[in-house]
C-alpha cells in the first residue's frame, strides 16, 4: 500500500501566473546533494542522480510556455547533459557559486524581470537570488536560513521529487495542470509517430564527467 501524498503547497494564483521563468539550482535541489567521485586512467569521473518525476514537471513547465533555467555553482558535463535532455538552453555553471549575475543575465536576454522569475534553492550559494525574484521557493532539505526567506516552502526534498511538487504547485495555482497532464496522456495514447519531448524515452545516455568547483 502505497503512502498518502502530502497536501500540495498552497500558492496566490496571482503570482502564479505572473512567473515567466523558473530558475533551478543543482546539487541538494535537481539532487540530493550527493556527488560520486573517481578517477578512471587518471580521467575525473562524476556522477549525480536525477529524479525522473522533475523532468516530467519540468517538461509541464516548458509547455505552459515557463523558461527554465539552470543556475549551479558546480561545473560538471553531467548538467549539461541533464539538461540538454530536457530541453533546457539557459544553463549557468560558475565554480565560484557567482549566481546572481548569471541569472541577471539570463533575465536580460528573454527580457523577464526577477519579479516575474521564481529561484528554488537550498543553500546559502543560492541566497542572492532568492532575494530578488518574485517567487522564492525552498526545498524541504534547505537550511532553516533559505526557508526563511522564501515565499513557498515544498514538502520534497532535492532529489525526490521537489522541483515536481513545485511545478504541480505553480501549475494548479494557474489552473493548468489538469489539462496539460490530459494532454501528455492522450499524447501518448494516440498510436504512431512517438511525440516529441518524452522526459520518459528508453533513450539513454552516460552521465559520467569531470567535475570541479563548490556547488
Amino acid at each position: 500500500m502505497s503512502a498518502a501524498r502530502s497536501p500540495l503547497p498552497a500558492l496566490d494564483a496571482d503570482l502564479a501566473r505572473r512567473i515567466r521563468l523558473v530558475g533551478i539550482d543543482v546539487d541538494g535541489v535537481l539532487t540530493d546533494g550527493g556527488i560520486y567521485l573517481g578517477a578512471v586512467d587518471g580521467t575525473p569521473l562524476e556522477f549525480k542522480r536525477y529524479d525522473i518525476q522533475d523532468g516530467l514537471g519540468i517538461y509541464f513547465l516548458r509547455k505552459a510556455a515557463i523558461r527554465i533555467a539552470i543556475i549551479t555553482g558546480r561545473v560538471s558535463d553531467s548538467v549539461r547533459l541533464r539538461a540538454a535532455e530536457l530541453g533546457i538552453d539557459d544553463v549557468a555553471q560558475d565554480a565560484y557559486a557567482r549566481k546572481l549575475p548569471a541569472f541577471r543575465r539570463i533575465l536580460q536576454r528573454h527580457a523577464i524581470t526577477a519579479d516575474e522569475a521564481a529561484f528554488i534553492g537550498d543553500d546559502y550559494p543560492d541566497m542572492s537570488v532568492l532575494r530578488v525574484v518574485g517567487l522564492p521557493v525552498a526545498v524541504a532539505n534547505a537550511v532553516p536560513e533559505i526557508s526563511a526567506v522564501c515565499r513557498l516552502r515544498l514538502t520534497r526534498s532535492g532529489g525526490y521529487g521537489a522541483v515536481r511538487e513545485f511545478a504541480e504547485t505553480l501549475l494548479r495555482a494557474r489552473g493548468e495542470w489538469d489539462a496539460l497532464a490530459e494532454a501528455y496522456v492522450a499524447e501518448r495514447s494516440a498510436e504512431g509517430k512517438s511525440p516529441r519531448g518524452d522526459t520518459k524515452s528508453p533513450r539513454k545516455q552516460r552521465l559520467t564527467t569531470s567535475g570541479k568547483g563548490r556547488r
